[in-house]
């Protein structure tokens, strides 16, 4: 018996497969984890964040979404490798010709470095939810910030918000401040509304096109136990969608990545990849507020 009530779509029939027409927003995803530092089933989280869409509406306060097209470009083959990273960046760039926001879902972290770069090789800058600075050396998920200031980022073109005690080294600390990096921690979060968190990062990183890496371990681990780095006391998951609707709500805001969600790790109500799930609609709705 079909069970689906036609007065209730769900948001997974929205995302369409691609064509060669514009859209409003474009999903697509970049399975990397093989050089996470630690072991992470990540590459399995772009296709359960799509499985996930069938449990929301597009129903918003902002309005229906289901007014904005949304297309699927499909996951980028073996995006670990120098040349995965470079099929990433071609492809970030082909959702941003097509669509009004593009939407990268991870994987690790690592996958920021490639989607970023194709977003911001005209200038503009980047903003990171995030516990860590990731600006470590070598390549891996820990290194994309630091790779991204390497390839001509300026580093007083990035803000990062949430990092907090006891999850970056005091070296990497120095090295941010030295970067020039704008950073507002996570005690600091507490004390502001999230309007004018973004709002003083809108105002560091200035004009042109920005970035946003929302690294789900920004959260507190009760919300995101697929979240290998994740650790209690951070953001709530509804500090997250809020952080979320109101960043792509700016129009500078041409990409987004969701990342480091580990569905092989997750508990068995899937709530950090209906959190992630949820992103994607937040996001949507930011669009449509704009």
């Amino acid at each position: 018996m079909n069970k689906e009530d036609t007065l209730w779509p769900r948001a997974s029939a929205w995302l369409s497969q691609a064509t060669q027409e514009p859209c409003d927003l474009g999903v697509f995803g970049v399975p990397a984890h093989l050089t996470s530092i630690s072991p992470t089933g990540a590459n399995q989280t772009p296709q359960a964040i799509r499985s996930a869409l069938t449990r929301y509406s597009l129903n918003s306060s902002a309005g229906d979404l289901g007014t904005l097209t949304a297309f699927d470009f499909g996951d980028v083959s073996e995006p670990d490798s120098p040349e995965g990273e470079e099929r990433t960046t071609t492809l970030t760039k082909r959702v941003l010709n097509q669509a009004k926001l593009a939407i990268a879902l991870g994987g690790d972290n690592s996958i920021t470095y490639a989607v970023a770069r194709a977003t911001l090789e005209q200038g503009g800058g980047l903003i990171t939810f995030d516990a860590h600075h990731d600006i470590r050396e070598g390549i891996s998920n820990g290194s994309p910030i630091r790779r991204l200031i390497e390839a001509g980022l300026p580093g007083n073109k990035i803000v990062q918000i949430g990092i907090t005690d006891f999850s970056n080294s005091p070296e990497y600390t120095k090295r941010a401040k030295d970067y020039g990096i704008h950073v507002i921690t996570r005690s600091d979060i507490e004390k502001l509304t999230a309007e004018s968190v973004l709002a003083q990062a809108f105002e560091v990183i200035g004009s042109g096109p920005i970035h946003v890496d929302f690294d789900v371990d920004v959260c507190d681990r009760a919300f995101v136990p697929a979240c290998p780095a994740s650790a209690p006391g951070g953001i709530s998951a509804y500090q997250l969608r809020e952080f979320t609707r109101l960043s792509t709500s700016n129009s500078q805001v041409r990409s987004i990545d969701i990342t480091e969600i580990d569905a092989t790790k997750d508990s068995e109500d899937q709530r950090t990849i209906r959190l992630g799930a949820l992103l994607i609609l937040e996001a949507a709705a930011g669009l449509l507020a704009r």
